[in-house]
């Protein structure tokens, strides 16, 4: 693993999911719907006025630690970085999304949320939200860890244990 890789994925998410906070104000307009992850993430923790800032700061932090871990994966995909990028928020999207009935049934400040299970205005929110996620972590992730910077993944020797060539080893050639 390449820490500048991660660290560069980790700054990408964080970026990304600033972004999708800072819009969530005109697409609450959109889409209808009062849906807030930064409220549902800052009134998990405290009721009081601080819960934007530590909403924000949350979300944040949940891209970033998304977006390390898609800069460890996205070299192995085929497809190009944006692409992945939008792939992979989709895919969190669809995983996560049949948790909202959690949210409706136990988060603290539920009676302050908009219900969120059978609310297909605030579903296509949220798969807009992370649509827009995933464009901007797998564009920025790109432009950071540029690809001739890093060692690519299919240059790592088979055997590093110093005792000869793999390959040359399952042919049976000797190492002149």
């Amino acid at each position: 693993m390449e820490l500048r890789r991660t660290v560069n994925g980790a700054m990408a998410g964080a970026v990304a999911a600033g972004l999708w906070a800072a819009q969530q104000p005109l697409d609450k307009r959109i889409f209808g719907s009062d849906y807030d992850d930064v409220e549902i993430l800052g009134k998990l923790v405290t009721r009081g006025s601080g819960w934007q800032a530590v909403g924000v700061f949350m979300h944040m932090a949940n891209g970033a630690v998304f977006g390390a871990a898609y800069a460890l994966v996205r070299p192995l995909l085929p497809v190009p970085p944006v692409v992945a990028g939008a792939a992979a928020g989709l895919a969190e999207h669809a995983g996560f999304w049949p948790s909202v009935g959690l949210i409706d049934r136990h988060h603290p400040a539920r009676s302050e949320l908009e219900p969120l299970s059978g609310n297909r205005r605030a579903f296509a929110q949220a798969a807009w939200r992370h649509l827009l996620f995933g464009l901007v972590l797998g564009e920025l992730e790109r432009r950071l860890n540029a690809e001739g910077e890093y060692e690519p993944l299919e240059g790592v020797p088979v055997s590093s244990n110093g005792h000869g060539n793999i390959e040359r080893a399952a042919v049976g050639a000797s190492e002149s």
